[in-house]
């Protein structure tokens, strides 16, 4: 059976996977490469994963890799402003990208093509009439109208607007696309809600963990010095969501759990950690920037928390902690997205008053943490398997004529 050529276009290198985009998206790939020959056009926007290009180029039949600057995308991102698009497209619009998707497609018979984040889906038009599938993961306008929210005029207003007119421009590519993904039937119904006519062409295919690196049965030496327990989050920390929570805990929780435990440290893992991240850090309070492996410090932390007050959807991180058997305490918000039964597998708060009353019920009884953490890996293994999840996207590639 021939194999078929599948254009892959997602907005960043699809490794490692160290981040919620990069871990789906290096997923997706290898799925694809699997079974299909993949020719891949993406950006590298983090110096460090240019030592990662070789080993992207090795699982695809070809691939146009392009540096982009982020300092330099921003300022080329402003000409949203003057054109009313939302500034999220021309911070990915490249004529190097676009001439090689159409040279490609000129000598290579596509025969269908994936687009992920709603940033790329500016490049569908050129696909077309090929099959085209996307990825939006989550209805990505939200979360700029939930940071108009939080910020004062300009970025209020700047907020704002990138959110009304990026969910104009998603409505118009989910109804030039095949079919359209979210992470979860939540965020499906959420954007069936915004754009009812394209309520037939959305879809959800939900995260997964690899639950064989992710495995408390490895052994690894304890990375948390000096006595005490140990609260953990994990993420990029340049991002804002991830910025928000930790400051937010620290301000708000933290010193509460500390009255109860002087001896409790929070540490903050994640690779670029802003300066106002770094500002955080005391005797209390460690901030590590970039880790080889996270795995050590999930699997000694006493407890993971995830207090995201701005993000939506299915988290990696809590996906992760889960399947290294740990409890976790998880934003309302996040844990609603995460098939399991809450408060039985994975703790679901709310409000401070109810961070602060789980963490000290569970710091008092190690043995509910360890059974809260036995029920979590157990859940994941049976609902967040990757190679089942990625099978319904199999599935519809087949529906649009590309078998494997």
């Amino acid at each position: 059976m021939r194999m078929a050529n599948i254009l892959f276009l997602p907005h960043r290198l699809p490794w490692p996977p160290t981040k919620g985009d990069k871990v789906r998206t290096y997923h997706l790939l290898r799925y694809l490469a699997e079974r299909h020959r993949v020719y891949l056009g993406t950006f590298v926007d983090d110096p460090d994963d240019v030592r990662h290009v070789d080993a992207v180029r090795a699982v695809c039949a070809e691939a146009c890799i392009l540096r982009l600057r982020p300092r330099l995308a921003r300022i080329a991102s402003l000409r949203g402003l003057f054109n009313g698009e939302p500034l999220s497209l021309p911070y990915y619009r490249s004529a190097r990208m676009t001439r090689w998707i159409r040279a490609t497609l000129g000598r290579v018979k596509i025969d269908a093509a994936l687009t992920y984040s709603s940033s790329m889906a500016q490049y569908v038009p050129l696909l077309r009439p090929r099959p085209v599938l996307q990825v939006f993961d989550d209805v990505d306008s939200a979360k700029w109208t939930e940071y108009a929210a939080h910020h004062r005029w300009p970025m209020a207003w700047l907020y704002a607007r990138e959110g009304r007119q990026l969910l104009a421009f998603e409505r118009a590519a989910a109804m030039g696309a095949a079919r359209t993904f979210f992470q979860t039937a939540k965020e499906v119904e959420f954007f069936r809600s915004l754009a009812p006519e394209c309520s037939a062409l959305i879809d959800f295919i939900p995260n997964g963990v690899d639950a064989d690196y992710f495995d408390p049965a490895h052994e690894c030496s304890s990375p948390y010095s000096g006595g005490g327990p140990v609260i953990a989050f994990t993420g990029a920390m340049d991002y804002w969501p991830n910025v928000d929570a930790v400051q937010w805990f620290t301000r708000e929780i933290l010193p509460r759990l500390r009255e109860l435990h002087p001896d409790l440290r929070f540490w903050i893992v994640g690779r670029s950690p802003t300066t106002s991240v770094r500002a955080l850090a005391s005797s209390h309070v460690h901030v590590t920037g970039t880790v080889p492996d996270v795995r050590p410090y999930l699997k000694h932390a006493t407890l993971i928390v995830a207090p995201l007050r701005l993000a939506r959807g299915l988290q990696n991180k809590i996906l992760e902690a889960m399947a290294m058997g740990k409890a976790v305490i998880a934003a309302r918000s996040c844990a609603d997205a995460i098939e399991v039964e809450q408060n039985r597998d994975l703790a679901s708060v709310a409000s401070a008053d109810d961070y602060v009353a789980t963490a000290t019920r569970l710091l008092a009884s190690p043995e509910t943490a360890a059974r809260m953490g036995a029920f979590a890996r157990s859940a994941v293994l049976a609902r967040y398997s990757w190679s089942a999840n990625l099978a319904k996207f199999g599935a519809c590639l087949a529906e649009n004529g590309v078998t494997a």
